[in-house]
């Protein structure tokens, strides 16, 4: 870990206010994920982007919007999210979505694969053209026209544009936690996913 998470009482006005909106945030929609230490600081991406808010409050807001915005199904946002994940070896960004995966009901052998960097065959249609897409785009491929067409038929057009955008700000996520060697927590609640 190259920065250490930031403690509430040592953030100005401004970021102290973030902080808390972010608290508020991941405390409601990831309460199974470990976002914050003993002393209230947030953890994995939060931890730098709160360093550096000049960076940082803009990323969160993009960010903000995939998740306020969201119109695709919850599985298939994680299993992009994990897609990304495994394929840049972000350890929360997979810690906190194995989790995530689980919780919306993707089967543990499906999330096994995904973070192993596979592909699992036992996705549906939409979770399946969004795993493609993902790892195409990851690995520095172009999305040919006619997986984009089929992506269309299946996801509608404003569908794979977000999923366009999902895959980047998660890319953006690895991209700092990786950076900044934001470690995960040493253990999954209860021992498991």
């Amino acid at each position: 870990m190259r920065i250490k998470p930031l403690p509430p009482e040592s953030m100005n006005d401004e970021v102290r206010y973030v902080h808390e909106e972010i608290a508020k945030l991941v405390g409601s929609s990831q309460s199974l994920v470990k976002m914050m230490d003993e002393n209230g600081a947030l953890l994995g991406p939060f931890a730098p982007m709160l360093h550096y808010p000049h960076f940082g409050i803009p990323a969160l807001s993009f960010l903000r919007t995939l998740d306020t915005r969201a119109t695709l199904d919850k599985r298939v946002r994680e299993v992009v999210i994990l897609t990304v994940g495994a394929a840049y070896d972000a350890r929360f960004e997979l810690y906190a979505h194995q989790i995530t995966a689980s919780a919306v009901g993707l089967p543990a052998n499906t999330i096994a694969t995904l973070v192993a960097g596979g592909h699992p065959h036992n996705l549906n249609e939409q979770e399946n053209i969004a795993h493609i897409i993902a790892h195409a785009l990851v690995s520095g491929h172009t999305i040919h026209d006619s997986t984009y067409h089929q992506a269309i038929e299946i996801l509608g057009k404003d569908g794979v544009a977000e999923l366009y955008f999902l895959i980047a700000g998660y890319c953006m996520i690895a991209i700092i936690l990786n950076g900044f060697d934001m470690p995960a927590p040493c253990a999954f609640p209860n021992g498991s996913i």
